[in-house]
């Protein structure tokens, strides 16, 4: 279950908070377990300040919490304080994400290096992608996963976001693939070539927030003939 750390201060010393804040995620890089934190200043108080810090789950923020860089840096924010900051541990039982950033979230879990996240907290359990590249749509999570691990078997890939575009239930990104062949790919075997495609995913978004539909559109032709499948017809 999410989990959400709201802290709350008194401090006339904001910038020096903020430097203070910088050291400690640079300190920290690679270790820290926190997944967003935003901090705001009260419009009618400007002393008082908030910070709302998100992680996977209570674990992790004890995790986090057990950072050595950590109970330093917050040493260093009492110190900044007026009067010591308060705290107030929150179960998030309800989180409606903008789609724009479950997009994004989408592409990183993607290329994420090791084994494929479960994606779960992304993908409907009923999702259904539509691809021209396959004789027929992939329905399930189970499914789409396999689809992706082929990917994955294949290529070592990345995504360049050119655009993401947002209206009510639905989003459409357009993107740059990039690639190294080094596994099967539809009976091609690796050639080790770097190639790339173009191409835009729809995407359709439940009640729940999580991706319900998607609709991929990309370079299948170039693929292909960066591969060389196409050699014998050009000539």
């Amino acid at each position: 279950m999410t989990f959400v750390q709201l802290i709350e201060c008194r401090t006339s010393r904001l910038d020096e908070m903020n430097r203070l804040m910088d050291d400690w995620v640079a300190q920290t890089k690679g270790r820290r377990t926190a997944t967003h934190a935003l901090v705001g200043k009260d419009r009618s108080d400007a002393a008082h300040v908030v910070e709302v810090v998100e992680f996977p789950s209570y674990e992790e923020a004890m995790r986090n919490s057990n950072l050595p860089e950590t109970d330093k840096i917050f040493q260093g924010i009492v110190a900044l304080c007026d009067e010591m900051p308060t705290f107030t541990d929150l179960d998030v039982v309800r989180d409606e994400r903008l789609a724009e950033d479950t997009v994004r979230r989408f592409y990183e879990a993607l290329t994420t290096a090791g084994e494929l996240p479960p994606l779960n907290d992304l993908l409907d359990e009923d999702v259904h992608s539509h691809d021209p590249m396959n004789p027929q749509d992939t329905i399930g999570l189970d499914n789409v996963r396999a689809e992706y691990r082929m990917w994955r078997g294949a290529f070592d890939f990345t995504f360049t976001l050119e655009d993401v575009l947002t209206q009510d239930d639905r989003a459409c990104a357009r993107w740059t693939w990039e690639a190294t062949h080094k596994g099967d790919f539809l009976g091609i075997p690796p050639t080790g070539r770097h190639v790339t495609m173009t191409g835009t995913t729809l995407f359709r978004f439940g009640h729940d927030g999580k991706i319900a539909e998607t609709w991929w559109q990309e370079d299948q032709l170039g693929l292909m003939q960066q591969l060389g499948a196409l050699d014998e017809l050009e000539q």
